[in-house]
C-alpha cells in the first residue's frame, strides 16, 4: 500500500511541478517519474539546509514539489544547451 501512496505523491508532485514551472507536464508517466525522483531530490536538498516541512502527506507533497521543480529547471537548462 505505501507503494500505491508513494507513486500517488509522486505523480501529485510532478503534475504541480509541471503546472508551476509552465512546462505542461511530461504526461501521466512522465510526471509520475519526475515527482519521484524530485521526492528524493526534495528530501535531500532539505536535509541539507536544514529545512523540515514537517511529516505526513502534505509535507510529502511540498518537498517532492520542491524538488520537482529543482529537476524540471535542470532539465530545461540542459535542454536549452
Amino acid at each position: 500500500m505505501s507503494l500505491l501512496i508513494f507513486i500517488a505523491i509522486g505523480a501529485v508532485a510532478g503534475w504541480l511541478a509541471g503546472l508551476i514551472m509552465k512546462g505542461g507536464g511530461f504526461g501521466l508517466l512522465g510526471d509520475i517519474v519526475v515527482g519521484i525522483v524530485g521526492s528524493v531530490a526534495g528530501g535531500y536538498l532539505f536535509g541539507l539546509a536544514g529545512i523540515s516541512v514537517g511529516g505526513g502527506l502534505v509535507g510529502s507533497i511540498v518537498t517532492a514539489t520542491v524538488g520537482a521543480m529543482v529537476l524540471l529547471f535542470i532539465i530545461h537548462l540542459i535542454k536549452k544547451a
